[in-house]
C-alpha cells in the first residue's frame, strides 16, 4: 500500500510494519486476534479521519476502525489494509448547567468517567472501564444505570460522522434524522463517528458490589434471582448473576447489583432481601463512587487473554433452562470464565423497539458467555464449551441478539440483532454508504433496488 499521498494530508503518525509502536498499536484485547494491517492511520481529529476516509475511497480500499479495541471479535483490525485509529482522539467537553457531555471517540469509559464525575455526572457506559465509548454507544450500550437512565443510545443527543465520500457532516433528531436514527444501535455501518453528544445524569455514589454463593447452590441461587428481579424492581436497581471464579480460583455464583438512586437509604432496604438470601461465603456489597463500580470488573477481563463469546436473549428462565445453566457453569473449562445473566426493566423497557435501531426491549433475560484463556493451545475445548452451552440455552431464545456480544464466526447473526429494524437499517445504509465501504464491521448490507433482483 503506497500511502505517500495520505501522509501529506494527514497530521497524526501512520504506522506501518517496522515502525516504532507499529506491534503495541495492532494490540487489542483480544489476544486471539493478531492481524498485521499494512497501515495504521493514528488520527488526531477528524480532518484526519477525512483525509484517511478520501484515501480509502480513492484507492478502492475497506478500512477497519479502530475505537477501544474492545470488540471480541476483533473488528478494529485487519491483515493487509488499512486502520483508521481514532485512539489518539480524547478531547471531551462536559456542559453541567445542560448536563450534556460531548466525546471524542477515542475515549475509553474510564476516560471518560473521570471527566464526567468531576462534575458529578454519569450516563449508562460500559461494564468493563477500558471498552472504547464508540463501539459501545453506536452498538446500543448496555450498563449499570440502563433500568434508570436507559441504554447507552438512548442518551445520545447528537454524532459528529465522516461519511464515505469523506464529508463531514452532524446527525441529530432533525439533521439526518433516518441516520440519526440508524446510529442508536447500528454499529459502525455508517461513517466514522469522530464525537458524540451525551445526556447525562447527576449520579456520583451507587451500592454495589457482589453477594458470592457456592456454585453447589447455584439452583436456588437462580431460582431466587429470577424471582427477585422479576418481582417489580424500581428503575435505580439492576441486578445480574453470574457463574465466576473467586482471585484464587474458587467457582462461585454472584449476585452483581447496582443501586444508583438519590435516596441510599431505600437501596439498602431493597437490596436487603438479596443479601439476606441463603448463606452466602461473602457479601461484598458497599456504597462506593460511580467510577469504582465502573472499574470493579476490570481485574477478571484483562487486556491481552485469548476469548470466545457468545450471547443470546432469552424470553424467560424456567427451572429448566436454570439446570441447563448450572451443568454448564460446573463444567466449565477454564477458571476465568464467566456466564452473565443480565436483566433489564424499567427506561429500557419504556421505548418502542422501532423508536431505535436497537430493537430489543422486553426480552427478560440477556445470557452472555465469555470464554477467557492464556494459551493458544487450549482454543479449541474453551471455544465447544461456549458453542455448546449456547446451543443447549436455544429452547429458551426469544430469537434475537446484542450486536455488541457478535464473535467472529456470527456474521450470519446480525439481522437477528435487529429484527423489524434491520430493512429500515440498510435502507439507511444505502443511502449514507451504498457501495459499503464500512464493512469490517458487523455488517448490515445496502439495500439497493440492484440487491433485490
Amino acid at each position: 500500500m503506497d500511502i505517500t499521498s495520505l501522509q501529506s494530508q494527514f497530521r497524526g503518525e501512520i504506522l506501518t510494519p517496522g515502525s516504532a509502536g507499529y506491534d503495541e498499536s495492532r494490540k487489542i484485547w483480544n489476544a486471539m486476534i493478531d492481524r498485521r494491517p499494512s497501515a495504521i492511520a493514528r488520527c488526531t481529529g477528524p480532518e484526519d479521519v477525512q483525509a484517511a476516509v478520501r484515501f480509502a475511497l480513492d484507492h478502492d480500499i475497506y478500512p477497519a476502525i479502530r475505537g477501544g479495541g474492545h470488540n471480541v471479535a476483533g473488528l478494529a483490525m485487519v491483515d493487509d489494509g488499512l486502520v483508521i485509529d481514532l485512539t489518539p482522539m480524547k478531547n471531551i467537553v462536559v456542559d453541567p448547567s445542560n448536563r450534556t457531555a460531548t466525546a471524542q471517540t477515542g475515549l475509553t469509559w474510564g476516560e471518560f468517567d473521570r471527566e464526567t464525575q468531576q462534575h458529578g455526572l454519569a450516563t449508562t457506559g460500559g461494564l468493563i472501564s477500558t471498552t472504547g465509548i464508540a463501539g459501545l454507544t453506536l452498538g446500543g450500550g448496555v450498563g449499570w444505570l440502563m433500568s434508570r437512565c436507559g441504554l447507552v443510545c438512548d442518551n445520545t443527543l447528537s454524532y459528529d460522522i465522516v461519511l464515505a465520500t469523506g464529508d463531514s457532516i452532524q446527525a441529530t433528531a432533525d439533521d439526518h434524522a433516518d441516520l440519526f436514527w440508524a446510529l442508536k444501535g447500528g454499529g459502525g455501518n455508517f461513517g466514522v463517528v469522530t464525537s458524540i453528544t451525551y445526556r447525562m445524569y447527576p449520579i456520583t455514589t451507587v451500592i454495589s458490589g457482589m453477594v458470592l454463593h457456592p456454585l453447589a447452590e447455584a439452583r436456588k441461587v437462580l431460582e431466587f434471582y429470577r424471582d427477585f428481579v422479576t418481582s417489580g424492581l424500581p428503575d435505580e436497581l439492576t441486578v445480574y448473576a453470574a457463574s465466576l471464579s473467586t482471585p484464587d480460583g474458587h467457582p462461585v455464583i454472584a449476585f452483581i447489583p447496582c443501586w444508583c438512586g438519590d435516596d441510599l437509604a431505600q437501596g439498602e432496604r431493597v437490596l436487603d432481601p438479596l443479601r439476606k438470601f441463603g448463606s452466602p461465603i461473602a457479601d461484598l456489597i458497599n456504597t462506593m463512587p460511580y467510577s469504582a463500580m465502573q472499574q470493579m470488573i476490570d481485574p477478571g477481563a484483562p487486556f491481552g487473554l485469548r476469548s470466545y463469546w457468545k450471547s443470546r436473549f432469552l424470553r424467560e428462565l424456567p427451572d429448566t433452562a436454570i439446570d441447563t445453566f448450572v451443568q454448564f457453569a460446573e463444567t466449565r473449562t477454564s477458571p476465568r470464565s464467566f456466564a452473565i445473566l443480565e436483566h433489564a426493566h424499567g427506561a429500557v423497557s419504556r421505548v418502542q423497539p422501532n423508536a431505535t435501531a436497537f430493537p430489543t426491549r422486553s426480552d427478560g433475560f440477556d445470557l452472555v458467555l465469555i470464554s477467557l484463556w492464556d494459551n493458544a493451545e487450549e482454543d479449541p475445548r474453551h471455544i465447544e464449551w461456549t458453542r455448546t452451552f449456547h446451543s443447549a440455552m436455544q429452547p429458551w431464545s426469544a430469537g434475537s441478539v446484542y450486536v455488541n456480544s457478535l464473535d467472529q464466526d456470527d456474521a450470519a447473526r446480525v439481522p437477528e440483532a435487529y429484527a423489524q429494524n434491520y430493512a429500515r437499517l440498510s435502507a439507511v445504509k444505502a443511502t449514507y454508504d451504498p457501495g459499503n465501504r464500512f464493512r469490517r464491521n458487523q455488517n448490515i448490507q445496502p439495500h439497493t433496488k440492484a440487491s433485490e433482483k
